[in-house]
């Protein structure tokens, strides 16, 4: 069987997070230049309002578990979407530091507008594909989720130590 260069790496190109990193931040860069130019936010904005819209009355805490960012940047971030009347903060009565978030409806606006245009750049990147190939790549990417999520919770001890030089 012939070596592949992502099983196999000899230089950062080879390396499947790197190749990966590269698509995301090429393709990216237009969602970003939509979100900011004719809607006017982030696209970590984008992303919190996205999983917002897919379950609402969540707390701070946990919109920052799904969208897989740090519990202080959700904060300023929802900070900041409040100030842009998109989401509202609701304190939980008897405990001011647990909040629970919802859209507002120019939230809910903005959500509806922009998601068929950043589905339509995916349906750009993607179309390269025929039909069974997207369907594989799912596949592909669902085991490699799996197996990110099962590294990630191994003890430290547990992952791959770098090689010592030799004294």
């Amino acid at each position: 069987m012939p070596e592949s260069c992502l099983t196999q790496p000899k230089m950062l190109d080879d390396m499947l997070l790197y190749r990966l990193w590269q698509l995301q931040s090429r393709a990216g860069r237009t969602v970003i230049r939509l979100c900011e130019g004719e809607f006017g936010i982030t696209r970590r904005e984008w992303r919190l309002l996205a999983q917002l819209a897919r379950e609402e009355g969540v707390l701070s805490s946990q919109l920052a578990e799904r969208a897989d960012l740090d519990r202080v940047r959700t904060s300023r971030t929802l900070g900041t979407l409040a100030r842009k009347g998109l989401v509202v903060r609701t304190p939980r009565p008897g405990d001011r530091r647990e909040v629970r978030v919802h859209l507002s409806e120019p939230g809910r606006a903005l959500y509806a507008a922009l998601l068929p245009r950043v589905a339509a750049i995916n349906q750009a990147l993607v179309g390269v594909l025929a039909p069974h190939e997207a369907s594989v790549l799912e596949g592909f990417l669902a085991r490699l989720q799996a197996q990110a999520e099962a590294m990630g919770s191994q003890p430290r001890s547990a992952t791959p130590s770098r090689p010592r030089p030799s004294a």
